[in-house]
């Protein structure tokens, strides 16, 4: 007799999305400090933690220690690593690239295509915008967060996008720790309306420069500040 091969036939294809699931649960609560870097657990511990059951976790924690958020320890399990002002300045000189590259490879679109983007763009600067003026730092750099992202998804490079998306979350957390230690990022706005401006008009030149620009400013800002705080690692 032949099994009815329905319920067979659907766990493959139901297995990616756990794992996708778990992935995004474990690195969600990495980026916002709910296992904070130096926490150490086993697999079965942060399964429980997230609700999830253990195999999809494995499978993500894999995903998690190739992008250099977590380190597998032989019999001790996970620890989320930590990341050092070292690391840091590292970071941004990596983000300095891309993001610069993004932009040029943005403003040498057809004008369409580019004209769309700066739209994009300007949307999400506007809200970043209406966060300040109601002094919500956090809505800020989450809006923040997506100008950026945007910039880089929207040049077409799939591998670049992929390395930003391991670098930013990488960062992420030292963004948050200090959003409400440095001056109030009223140039932020101003800075990105510089870049979508010079993607609008074309100005490959222009765009480069200042995405560079708008990202050295922040690093000068923020290494010191690490350095002033005492903080060896985040």
């Amino acid at each position: 007799m032949v099994r009815p091969r329905s319920a067979t036939a659907a766990a493959p294809a139901a297995r990616p999305s756990l794992v996708d699931g778990a992935y995004e649960a474990l690195k969600d609560a990495i980026r916002n400090n709910i296992f904070p870097p130096g926490y150490q657990g086993s697999e079965q511990e942060i399964a429980l933690q997230l609700g999830m059951s253990r195999t999809p976790v494995h499978e993500a924690i894999i995903r998690l220690q190739e992008e250099g958020l977590v380190r597998v320890l032989s019999r001790r399990g996970v620890v989320v690593c930590a990341i050092s002002p070292e690391d840091m300045r590292e970071i941004y000189e990596v983000i300095v690239a891309l993001e610069a590259a993004a932009a040029e490879l943005i403003a040498e679109k057809p004008e369409a295509q580019r004209g769309l983007v700066a739209a994009e763009l300007d949307a999400v600067n506007a809200a970043m915008a209406a966060a300040l003026a109601r002094d919500d730092l956090v809505g800020w750099a989450e809006a923040d967060g997506r100008f950026h992202q945007l910039l880089v998804q929207r040049s077409g490079n799939a591998r670049l996008a992929r390395m930003f998306a391991t670098i930013m979350d990488q960062s992420h957390r030292a963004r948050m720790l200090t959003v409400r230690l440095r001056p109030k990022p009223s140039l932020s706005v101003e800075e990105h309306h510089g870049i979508a401006e010079a993607i609008r008009c074309g100005d490959a030149a222009a765009a480069h420069h200042r995405a560079k620009t708008h990202r050295v400013r922040a690093r000068d800002q923020l290494l010191p500040l690490l350095t002033q705080l005492g903080m060896r690692h985040l």
